[in-house]
């Protein structure tokens, strides 16, 4: 029973906070939009861009958990090193961001470009805006597809896996949605750069352990060498983030958005 429910949340936890982080910038565009050309159009925008996301996860997760003991070691490591991608991906962004070298996420700064943008564009005179549904759909989409792989991956553990990364990522879709309805700003207190290494730093952990048990690798204290291996990723990028704020030269600074 506590396994089972270990494995739940390896797969919900992971996925609720890559998702807050995802839908907070999601959320920012949608936010610019609405205020900008009316609700209408953005909120049928993000209702596609969730569908879409929705056939996206069921086409790519299902067949990988109903065939997952079939062909166990080998998605393991398939599993294993698309985890490590992604973790490792967050983790340099968050690094760099902690460093100083890149620039924190600034979601007023973004909002306020996108209020720019979609005011020079013009107000249309129909009923629907194709330039609200578009900016909208596309903002959730292209937000959201990261967070759609790292749930197939998490809930390609077997059982009710997917189910339970499905359900992080959807409770953090209404957390954001209600947060952000009751404030009506962009959700800029969101310490983002920190969930963001927090998750990295997971997933990284994840990766090496499924990776290396596709490897057949037999870790000495079982899931617990989960503990030690997170403790190891997350000194290995403390030190990291110390040595590049020590060496890295001043105002070497780039948008958040390149990076």
């Amino acid at each position: 029973m506590n396994a089972a429910l270990a494995t739940l949340a390896i797969a919900a936890v992971p996925a609720f906070v890559a998702s807050v982080v995802e839908w907070v910038e999601a959320f920012t565009i949608v936010l610019a939009v609405g205020n900008t050309r009316g609700w209408r159009s953005p909120i049928w925008g993000t209702l596609g861009g969730l569908g879409t996301l929705a056939v996206i996860v069921g086409v790519f997760g299902t067949p990988l958990v109903i065939y997952q003991e079939e062909v166990k070691q080998s998605f393991h490591i398939v599993v294993g090193v698309l985890l490590l991608l992604f973790g490792m991906r967050w983790l340099r962004k968050a690094i760099l961001r902690f460093a100083g070298i890149v620039a924190l996420h600034d979601e007023e700064l973004i909002y306020q470009r996108e209020v720019a943008e979609l005011r020079a564009a013009g107000k249309t005179l129909d009923r629907w805006d194709n330039i609200g549904f578009w900016f909208s759909y596309k903002a959730v989409l292209l937000e959201g597809l990261e967070v759609a792989f790292i749930v197939i991956a998490l809930g390609a553990q077997g059982g009710s896996a997917l189910q339970a990364a499905v359900a992080g990522a959807l409770a953090a879709f209404i957390v954001v949605l209600v947060a952000g309805s009751l404030l009506h700003k962009p959700l800029a207190f969101v310490p983002e750069n920190f969930m963001k290494f927090v998750v990295g730093a997971m997933l990284t952990t994840f990766g090496i352990f499924w990776g290396a048990e596709g490897l057949l690798v037999e870790w000495p204290l079982a899931d617990g060498t989960l503990l030690i291996i997170l403790a190891g990723v997350a000194l290995t990028s403390f030190v990291s983030v110390r040595m590049l704020a020590l060496i890295a030269p001043q105002g070497a600074r780039v948008a958040a958005r390149n990076i």
